[in-house]
């Protein structure tokens, strides 16, 4: 175990002791998920490439009371995004904060931000807030249609390619940053995620993704009723809607509030092993679902030098980088790309790589640096073809060696995933006739799309990103 491994140890340690001693503690704090403590050891397998991306600005969530941002300047925020993008490589934008509780207004907006970045080829996600009024709060129906007009307004652009439905849900002690504060919440996550993935098939929205996020602490904390509800009460009917899990995780920042220089590497290594070896496979959900790193970064601010936010973007991007493949992480976002307010005395509203005035800071060139040396470059055109023979169907193509997974669809239903080779597929029996649809995900993060299909029994189907 490293240094930084075993002060990892003993903080924690430490922090319980602390906690199981408190007038009013429980008598046993549960251990939930520890995950491996240090990244010394860890193996580095070889793997697909990140597909990175940023928040691009506006307001974010906090803990405690919220204040206002600085207001956006969009000429500023596109001119900044495009010293990031590396070259025409995918960059993903993540737009945070569409609330239910806003309903068609909150659409409208987002429409205009997506179409905005869309328009000049970036590929943008949504973080789709339960977030309720008082009286809309426990309507997990109301959610739902919610959730299935978001999939209709946004799903025909082909460059939306993901929903996170809900947010933070297992954190439950703050609602304006997190979900989990309002009733109703983890039944809100499974059936949002549920409607949301049954709507991009209805409509056939191919490279729109659906998944969730989960709130690393930093603790060996008890989140296993989150995780059992989403076991209980998705099933299987949630899990196959289910494309990536996310994971949102500031080593250093808020839990544990102490980590030493370089310690967010193993922070990084303890929240994915946690989230990959223990909570995901307590909920059923499976290896060939990857993970997401939907927030990541370290603010600076009072008291926090901006050279302790350069190390610690170094430090966290590479440490994903490096164990993408041990522990199955497709993509990573980093939070943000501006401050909210640089004049706040709370830290929370300078996580950006810029001032809000939109100077940059150290850290922005370093992210740049960054984004320019890991990102995959795009292959042009893949050659992949999906053959059927019989009642089988195989990928085949020149390009074979660019796939990562394979999702198999009979019509609208999904049957299975392949993630290694031979992608192959066996429809059984009893199945009745519909078109075979194939969907790739690439080993440098890019989603195929489907450009021709056949039916079982006879012709073929040529997928193209």
């Amino acid at each position: 175990m490293s240094g930084v491994g075993l002060r990892r140890s003993l903080l924690l340690a430490g922090v319980l002791a602390t906690l199981a001693s408190a007038p009013g503690a429980h008598a046993a704090i549960t251990p939930g998920c520890p995950g491996t403590p240090s990244a010394s050891g860890v193996p580095e397998l070889p793997g697909p490439a990140l597909r990175l991306g940023i928040n691009p600005a506006g307001p974010a969530g906090a803990l405690g009371a919220p204040e206002p941002a600085a207001p956006d300047r969009p000429v500023q925020t596109l001119g900044a995004l495009a010293r990031l993008r590396p070259g025409h490589a995918p960059f993903a934008l993540r737009l945070n904060r569409l609330f239910w509780s806003e309903g068609k207004a909150a659409i409208r907006r987002f429409q205009v931000l997506s179409n905005r970045y869309t328009h000049r080829n970036y590929l943008v996600e949504l973080q789709v807030r339960y977030h309720p009024t008082p009286a809309q709060e426990g309507d997990i129906a109301g959610f739902e249609r919610f959730v299935r007009e978001v999939v209709d307004r946004f799903g025909s652009n082909p460059r939306v390619i993901a929903l996170q439905v809900t947010n933070e849900v297992n954190l439950t002690f703050s609602p304006d940053s997190s979900d989990g504060a309002y009733r109703g919440a983890r039944e809100a996550l499974v059936q949002g995620v549920i409607a949301a993935k049954e709507e991009a098939r209805r409509r056939h929205f191919g490279q729109l993704t659906v998944g969730f996020n989960w709130a690393y602490r930093g603790l060996p904390s008890d989140d296993q009723s989150f995780w059992s509800f989403l076991r209980d009460h998705g099933g299987p009917r949630f899990q196959r809607a289910l494309d990536w899990v996310g994971l949102d995780a500031y080593p250093g920042t808020f839990f544990p509030p102490v980590e030493p220089p370089g310690g967010e590497r193993d922070g990084i290594v303890n929240a994915l092993s946690s989230l990959r070896e223990c909570w995901m496979p307590s909920a059923g959900i499976g290896r060939s679902v990857p993970i997401h790193v939907e927030e990541t970064g370290y603010p600076t601010g009072p008291g926090r030098a901006e050279d302790r936010q350069v190390l610690a973007a170094q430090t966290l991007v590479n440490a994903v980088n490096d164990f993408r493949a041990t522990y199955g992480v497709s993509d990573l976002r980093w939070f943000d790309l501006r401050d909210h307010n640089s004049s706040s005395s709370n830290f929370q509203r300078h996580y950006g790589l810029l001032n809000d005035d939109y100077t940059p800071k150290p850290a922005f060139e370093v992210f740049r640096g960054l984004v320019a040396e890991l990102t995959a470059r795009p292959s042009g055109r893949v050659r992949v073809a999906v053959r059927v023979r019989g009642r089988g169907a195989t990928l085949t193509g020149r390009d074979l060696g660019l796939v990562r997974r394979v999702d198999w669809y009979l019509g609208r239903r999904l049957l299975t995933r392949t993630d290694g080779r031979p992608f192959a597929l066996r429809v059984p029996r009893g199945r009745a006739a519909a078109r075979l649809f194939a969907r790739a995900v690439l080993a440098d993060g890019r989603l195929t799309g489907v450009h021709r299909s056949g039916r079982i029994g006879a012709g073929s189907a040529a997928i193209h990103p």
